[in-house]
């Protein structure tokens, strides 16, 4: 995936907007946080879900982590592979990691979201 294309949250979930349905994901700075991903928590299918709003949960060997919704709408669809292999958050963030996608109430939303360039200036910026 060019990771050039998404949009990123302050919270460091990375959205894929294809119209108006968000691929979203957590990007491979919040997973190296994270580190071992041990089970993922998805979001209910058919909730609705408000921007900022905390989504679901991915639970590590150190913590559990609140995963927020970067746009408003409705859960379309949860990334089954998962529920067994929790793990591939970490291995793809970008790819078999993704963790669920939204369709947009008003997918102009996601134009008020990080660039790539931005995100990875506000990381480095940031205290944790």
């Amino acid at each position: 995936m060019d990771t050039s294309k998404l949009k990123y949250t302050e919270t460091h979930e990375w959205v894929s907007l294809s119209g108006n349905v968000a691929t979203i994901g957590i990007s491979d700075h919040a997973q190296k946080e994270i580190s071992d991903v041990v089970f993922v928590e998805l979001p209910a299918m058919s909730r609705s879900l408000k921007q900022k709003e905390s989504a679901m949960v991915i639970e590590s060997v150190k913590a559990a982590f609140d995963i927020y919704a970067p746009v408003n709408g409705k859960v379309i669809a949860v990334n089954e592979k998962l529920k067994n292999k929790p793990e591939l958050v970490n291995q793809s963030p970008y790819q078999d990691g993704w963790l669920f996608k939204i369709e947009c109430s008003n997918p102009g939303e996601a134009d008020s979201l990080l660039t790539e360039d931005a995100y990875n200036s506000f990381k480095s910026t940031a205290h944790h």
